[in-house]
């Protein structure tokens, strides 16, 4: 006999909420396993793009290589550049247009003031000149003509044989021939000093430093408007140039500070690259007496002696300047400098890797480094070779450090 336990109505409603229960258990611990997951791959994310920025930051300030500016006490020579040119110089311009026939001398060439150099054909000028000596002959005997019948009117006029009308026109006429006399005789001359510039000669003693004409060609007169072609030389542009070299003049730029020291007639060295080893000398003759604000220089010349002819205008020189104080300088690598339109400045990094450029007085410039007279405080680095995008209050980043080279201490 098989007994069989009754179900009641209890058991049935249990077994479904525990399955209800059990689904919004596993729902809600899905739930929070993926709200982990977000947060944890959130954090990930950020971590690392603070790690990104942080690295982006670091290594977009441009890198810079500080130096140590080198004290220096004792200046007692400064060492300019220099730029050294013709006593005289003087470009020579054709004073007629027309077509060269010859020239005397090439560049290279010594002359004496007045000796010919070329000369220009003007076969339309000699036309002209002919033609005002004739203007000139035909006033001569106008006035002649004239003359002589104002004066049988004035013989006249005391026999009341011609009016006073006729005489006063016959004067009026002999002096209106006259005038006409002394105006072809001033175009007569005209045409002959223009005639005369046929001939290039020379202004001054010097030599032949440039030669712009050839055989055949057509000079024309600086005024003059003309279609320059093949063979053709313009009128702005000169035919020769002529530089006076027994004496040159060197131009240097002094720093203000050393203004006071570049009086007339003190004695200056000066070497030229060409000649190493060798010294010249030249005395200081004049100054500008006033400091270039753009440049904070006083321009200075000095006259050299070249009679042995073998300084060239155009050198550049180093000039040696004696000083009669000393004046302490910081040196610093021409490649720290940077030019602005108002002067030389250099840049500077603070404790907190910001740059800073300042403006700075610039010393004797030895080529390869710059003496500072001003601006800058001892001790205070300069970064070496600044990028030109560089601006001030810019963060940069230190690569090395070290001292200025070829400074004295």
């Amino acid at each position: 006999m098989n007994s069989k336990l009754p179900v009641t109505d209890s058991d049935e409603d249990v077994t479904p909420e525990v399955s209800r229960r059990t689904l919004l258990s596993l729902v809600i611990i899905a739930l929070v396993v993926a709200v982990v997951l977000a947060a944890a791959g959130i954090l990930r994310r950020v971590h690392a793009n603070t790690t990104l920025e942080k690295y982006t930051d670091a290594n977009a300030a441009p890198p810079v290589a500080l130096e140590q500016p080198v004290f220096e006490k004792d200046a007692r020579e400064i060492v300019l550049p220099g730029n050294m040119q013709a006593f005289t110089m003087a470009p020579i311009y054709a004073r007629t247009t027309g077509y060269v026939k010859s020239w005397s001398h090439d560049i290279g060439s010594h002359v004496k003031k007045g000796e010919l150099l070329a000369v220009i054909e003007t076969p339309e000028l000699d036309q002209q000149l002919s033609q005002a000596k004739a203007d000139l002959a035909t006033a001569v005997s106008n006035a002649s003509l004239a003359k002589v019948t104002a004066d049988r009117y004035r013989g006249l006029i005391g026999q009341n044989a011609v009016s006073q009308q006729d005489t006063d026109n016959a004067v009026a006429q002999y002096e209106a021939r006259n005038t006409q006399v002394a105006s072809a005789q001033a175009n007569v001359r005209r045409l002959q000093e223009m005639q005369s510039f046929e001939r290039i000669v020379a202004p001054f003693d010097g030599v032949i430093t440039a030669r712009n004409l050839d055989i055949g060609q057509l000079v024309t007169t600086a005024g003059s408007t003309t279609t320059s072609g093949a063979g053709t030389i313009s009128g702005s542009k000169e035919v020769f140039d002529l530089s006076a070299i027994g004496t040159l003049r060197v131009f240097v730029n002094v720093p203000q500070i050393y203004a006071p020291d570049a009086k007339n007639g003190v004695t200056a060295t000066l070497t030229l690259p060409q000649y190493p080893g060798r010294v010249f000398h030249g005395k200081l003759v004049r100054s500008s007496d006033a400091v270039d604000p753009a440049t904070r220089t006083l321009l200075a010349e000095i006259d050299v002696d070249n009679r042995s002819g073998e300084l060239l205008p155009g050198s550049y020189v180093e000039v040696h300047l004696n000083v009669s104080s000393n004046v302490p300088a910081l040196i610093v690598p021409i490649s720290a400098l940077i030019l602005e339109p108002d002067g030389l400045h250099v840049a500077t990094v603070d404790a907190s890797h910001h740059a800073h450029i300042v403006r700075v007085t610039q010393g004797r410039d030895s080529g390869s480094t710059m003496e500072i007279m001003g601006g800058l405080a001892p001790g205070q680095s300069v970064i070496a070779n600044p990028p030109d995008s560089l601006t001030d209050g810019e963060l940069v980043r230190v690569v090395s450090t070290g001292s200025a080279a070829g400074g004295k201490q």
